[in-house]
Order: structure tokens, then sequence, then C-alpha cells
């Protein structure tokens, strides 16, 4: 798991902003891929694959039910 990426559900994260969900998109791709700045040959897939994660994260927290939460 990498560590820089944070809780983005409430109550941790009571109202993340679309820069919190981005952020966490890029550092999972980071990590996945092992780059932290892809040469100019991947950029376009490593930008494809943030944008991808960035909006399976917002369909995800969107959709949950958190427990105990009004």
């Amino acid at each position: 798991m990498c560590r820089s990426i944070k809780t983005l559900r409430p109550p941790a994260t009571p109202e993340p902003t679309e820069a919190d969900v981005r952020a966490a998109a890029l550092q999972y791709v980071r990590k996945i891929s092992g780059f932290r700045a892809p040469a100019a040959h991947n950029r376009a897939v490593f930008d494809e694959a943030v944008d991808a994660v960035a909006e399976a994260t917002e369909r995800l927290l969107a959709g949950l039910v958190v427990r105990g939460a009004k």
C-alpha cells in the first residue's frame, strides 16, 4: 500500500475535493507503474490511467454507504 494515499471516505475526510481524488490516483499510478514521472513516450498512457483511477474513485466514494453517517 502506498502510504501517502490517504483515506478519502467520511468521516476520515468529510468532503474530499477533486484535488484529493486526483492526488490519490496519481500516487496509485506512480506506485503501480514504478515511475514518479513517466518518459514522454509513456505520458499519454500514464495520464489516462490517472484519469481512469480518479473516475473510479469518484464512483466508489459516491456509492459508499457509511454506517452511522448522517
